[in-house]
């Protein structure tokens, strides 16, 4: 009810429709590059979520006591708290933005430094642990290709796995070597081992970091350097992008119509925090002052997610870290679950580890208020996954024991409800320029609830001593595979809310007519079967046939265009299909930037297309490394198209085993 009078399910569903309506408006009639419109409609889409916040707190909890029932209610509502704090403080965040800012920055420095033929000397430091050449050339390839003076910059490979065959590829390319003799501290040990041995020789004011899967783009240090004349800069950092589809877009057939699960953080919550000015590291594609470093006695070491931790050492010193929005690398995304597990169940821990640091910004002496309050939002992030394994089983708990998550009447949950979400998902989308659409980020935060959640239970037990664990890249993946975990925890949810539902309809004891709350109850876990079913095709993996990442390009060459290329060959489009040569031939090619090539046609497709690889020596090769990877064209979606990718799932759905895909890309 509204203002005492009682309402109907019509009327509460009308409620509801006018506020989707009203939002859909606003987003059509304002502009998000402008600040006030971010502001004007953060304020209307926020407030039916603190309205429905309020409801929640002081109409739908059970008295008191130490039973099931009052319990389960209070502990999720606990979680779902945080989960609405955590958007609401984003929601507020989000409503500057640094991005053209520092862009202008960046572009008047560079010119300046341009005129002045004055660039600062860069140390180039590439941390690898145990990655193989195919991963590691393609870093190191694209860093010693740089647009900037060559005697002016230096690459170092840090390998912390003391490899004899990486020393003498180093030799071989260019690259300086550096090791040491044990892995203490792991990658912040690294760096501050190579930023040790460095200030005996180069000692370069600036240290650029990259790890060993990303590589810089050509134009990279020049659109970075400039940005430290501003003498508050301790850090200027880029963001991530990657060449190939991340476990989720690649099991589900989306790559080219859903972005990645770090596009909102990366291009709209960053440069948001940069305005705020509590932007922070990101662990690869950041520069660093030598000098601060020093200050500091090197790289922080005690958390295992270093890169916050060195944000957080400058702040307090008052120093900021920079955001430069601008794809400046390219990285190897995670190719499977085990690894996207990995890396968040990481972040998780390291973001914990800081906070609970004594120099951190919970406990430590030199932060201002806003810098702890960012802090403590980015810790109320790891802190809400776990209300999405609550709403995935909070029906199966109703069916099971009769215990509602809350005691509403569901003609007072439409009413508060569908306007809060009506108006969450429109203002996502929205700000997030299409890089947020409804089923797909709530799969990919679901996706990632299960692990972050265990990992937050192991950090309450033990958040320091654990081992570092490294995101395993460039494995073998040439056969389907099925992650047993994913699959129990999604399928018992599937099972548990199926069984329910089945049970509210079909059960002995059930009335005739189904009752009003159990409605309600089937349509949640409706919306949780749906999910748990799509993060069970999420679960069973796919294969990547192929060796090599594919660059969409268009290069014309006499009689033929080259379609897409990769390292180890490419797609040609011949001008005239009665020319195709015969599987086996040998063919002289003349590349942009790489000179002449030989292939062998190895596949025929339709008519005039014709599938080669390279028959090159290792110099050609690096050649091809430095054209397709320095100049990197996009290869995943940068924004979500709902449609498109509604469509790529409902082909996934029919395509269980993924060979249609297979042969398609084939």
């Amino acid at each position: 009810m509204i203002g005492g009078a009682p309402w109907d399910l019509q009327a509460a569903l009308s409620w509801g429709a006018g506020f989707a309506l009203a939002a859909l408006l606003l987003a059509l009639l304002l502009d998000r590059a402008r600040a006030f419109d971010r502001v004007l409609f953060t304020g209307c889409a926020m407030l039916p979520i603190l309205i429905y916040l309020h409801w929640r707190i002081t109409q739908t909890l059970p008295s008191f006591d130490i039973a099931f029932e009052p319990l389960w209610a209070r502990f999720f509502l606990v979680f779902e708290t945080i989960s609405i704090a955590y958007t609401l403080g984003a929601a507020m965040i989000m409503t500057r933005c640094s991005a053209e800012r520092v862009r202008a920055r960046a572009d008047a420095a560079e010119a300046l430094l341009e005129a002045r033929g004055d660039w600062p000397a860069v140390d180039i430091f590439i941390c690898t642990y145990n990655e193989k050449l195919e991963v590691l050339e393609k870093a190191i390839v694209s860093a010693l290709a740089l647009d900037y003076p060559p005697d002016r910059f230096t690459v170092w490979v840090l390998d912390d796995t003391r490899r004899a065959w990486l020393r003498d590829y180093c030799d071989e390319v260019g690259a300086r070597y550096l090791t040491r003799p044990d892995n203490k501290g792991a990658k912040a040990g690294n760096l501050n081992s190579g930023y040790r041995q460095t200030a005996a020789m180069t000692k370069a004011p600036l240290i650029l970091v990259l790890d060993a899967d990303f590589a810089p783009q050509r134009q990279m240090l020049k659109r970075m350097v400039g940005l430290f004349l501003d003498p508050k800069v301790g850090v200027v950092q880029t963001p991530q992008f990657y060449f190939n589809p991340d476990p989720i877009q690649h099991n589900l057939g989306i790559a080219g119509s859903w972005v990645d699960d770090q596009r909102v953080f990366f291009d709209l919550f960053q440069p948001a925090k940069d305005a705020w000015g509590c932007a922070f590291c990101v662990g690869t594609g950041f520069i660093v002052r030598r000098d601060l470093l020093d200050l500091m006695g090197g790289f922080p070491e005690g958390a295992v997610s270093e890169d916050i931790y060195l944000t957080y050492s400058l702040l307090r010193r008052g120093f900021e870290t920079r955001w430069l929005n601008e794809r400046l690398s390219i990285g190897l995304s995670a190719e499977d679950m085990a690894e996207y597990c990995t890396q968040r169940a990481r972040w998780c821990l390291g973001t914990i580890q800081v906070a609970l640091l004594r120099d951190g910004p919970f406990f430590g002496r030199g932060y201002t208020l806003g810098q702890r309050l960012h802090y403590l939002h980015g810790m109320l992030h790891w802190l809400s996954k776990p209300f999405l394994l609550l709403l995935l089983i909070g029906p199966a708990i109703y069916w099971v024991f009769g215990v509602p998550a809350f005691q509403a009447d569901h003609v007072d949950f439409v009413t508060y409800g569908v306007p809060a979400l009506a108006c969450f998902w429109v203002h996502s989308a929205w700000i997030s320029g299409g890089r947020s659409l409804p089923l797909f980020t709530e799969v990919s935060h679901a996706v990632a609830a299960l692990p972050v959640t265990m990992s937050l239970v192991a950090a309450a037990l033990r958040p320091f001593g654990r081992p570092f664990k490294v995101t395993a890249k460039g494995r073998s993946r040439t056969a389907m595979t099925f992650n047993r975990g994913f699959a129990i925890g999604f399928g018992g949810i599937l099972a548990a809310n199926l069984g329910g539902i089945a049970w509210s309809l079909m059960g002995p004891d059930n009335p005739v007519e189904v009752a009003a709350e159990d409605v309600m109850n089937i349509v949640w876990a409706s919306i949780a079967i749906v999910l748990a079913l799509v993060c069970l095709l999420v679960s069973c993996e796919l294969p990547r046939p192929r060796g090599e990442e594919r660059f969409d390009v268009f290069w014309r060459l006499p009689g033929m265009v080259v379609e897409d290329c990769s390292v180890s060959g490419a797609r040609l489009r011949l001008v005239d299909p009665a020319r195709t040569p015969a599987i086996g031939t040998m063919l002289d090619l003349v590349l942009p930037e790489v000179g002449a090539v030989r292939a062998e046609v190895v596949r025929l497709g339709a008519p005039g297309i014709v599938g080669i690889a390279w028959r090159v020596d290792p110099v050609v090769r690096r050649r091809i490394i430095a054209l397709l990877f320095s100049r990197a064209p996009d290869n995943v979606a940068r924004a979500g198209r709902l449609g498109v990718a509604l469509g790529g799932l409902w082909r996934r759905v029919r395509d269980p085993d993924g060979q249609k895909a297979i042969r398609r890309g084939s």
